[in-house]
């Protein structure tokens, strides 16, 4: 217990310090890509005078040397102020938390949708390899794995929205609708429906042939070989003895293409309207609002940071050889 709580302090450490390197990073590149906020900022008013221009600058802290600008930034970002977004005009912490909700159940559902699905056909193709399902499942998760997000996206919401008008063309719920808690919740899983499905088939595509693959491996191992002379029955043998150790290559992708998850969740809340850090961050970078944008790149960092400690933490659930200090 003492090494585990150990390690999860060295691993908040570490996190701490890698926050601290994007935070600064971002800021930097944002701060020197092309364009300025101040003429953004003036266009929306309807002004670009000079005195206008230099009035938002002083009032934003815009005219300031970078690195006073960095250090005051770091310094709100401790006390967790974002600033204000010059789009919205509102904090940055308040719009972000406003719309987390949204992305992290659209990423969840389309995760969670991919890796279930997907080992269990990699499973099922282990199984039979030479047989004709599984170079069906193949041959299909190659098509998926290949197919833009933001066209499957575009398919899907005229076929079976506009279509078919078997889900909602967007949105998060019917603004129309009237009922009880389940009727809401019934609203809210007919929207969630085509989003969920267009972000989660590329994964289910990559999780199916990785565990394929995974299990294949491991069923050639000298124990699952053991096990069966023992006896020992084929579904225990599958599903007890080698899909744990098949779940590993699994988990250690599923860390490290969490922050891609919310890269394909631009484009799914783009063409879907849904109100979530993905439409929001493409609005952001529209209007090059820089408080917006790099309150985003924290929150997403974060998310992404997050889940790589979860990921520690499976894997010392799925094998207990594993220590989150990294000592076996």
């Amino acid at each position: 217990m003492l090494a585990l709580a150990r390690g999860i302090g060295l691993r908040l450490i570490q996190a701490f310090g890698l926050l601290l390197a994007v935070i600064v990073l971002n800021f930097i590149l944002i701060q020197i890509a092309p364009g300025d906020a101040a003429l953004i900022l003036a266009g929306e008013q309807g002004s670009g005078s000079p005195e206008y221009l230099a009035k938002i600058r002083a009032e934003y802290g815009l005219d300031r040397p970078l690195i006073v600008q960095l250090f005051n930034y770091l310094g709100n970002v401790l006390q967790l102020d974002l600033g204000t977004s010059f789009y919205f005009n509102s904090p940055v912490l308040d719009l972000i938390l406003d719309k987390l909700f949204a992305t992290v159940l659209l990423a969840g559902t389309a995760l969670a949708f991919a890796v279930t699905i997907g080992v269990l056909l990699g499973i099922y193709t282990a199984r039979r390899p030479e047989s004709p399902a599984s170079h069906g499942v193949t041959i299909l998760s190659l098509v998926g794995y290949a197919l833009p997000v933001f066209w499957t996206a575009i398919m899907a919401l005229v076929v079976f929205a506009v279509k078919l008008d078997l889900f909602p063309v967007g949105g998060i719920e019917d603004v129309r609708y009237e009922g009880g808690f389940f009727g809401e919740l019934l609203d809210l899983i007919e929207h969630l429906v085509l989003p969920s499905l267009t972000l989660g088939i590329i994964y289910l595509a990559y999780y199916s042939r990785l565990a394929r693959a995974s299990m294949l491996e491991v069923l050639e191992s000298d124990y699952i070989r053991t096990a069966r002379a023992k006896g020992v029955g084929e579904r225990s043998v599958v599903y007890k003895h080698a899909l744990r150790n098949a779940l590993i290559p699994v988990v250690t992708i599923l860390g490290l293409q969490f922050g891609a998850l919310f890269s394909g969740a631009v484009l799914v809340e783009t063409v879907f309207t849904w109100p979530g850090l993905g439409r929001l961050a493409f609005e952001s970078i529209l209007a090059r609002d820089t408080p917006m944008m790099l309150g985003l790149l924290i929150a997403s960092a974060a998310l992404v940071i997050v889940a790589n400690l979860l990921t520690d933490l499976v894997y010392r659930m799925i094998d207990p050889r594993i220590r989150v200090g990294g000592s076996r």
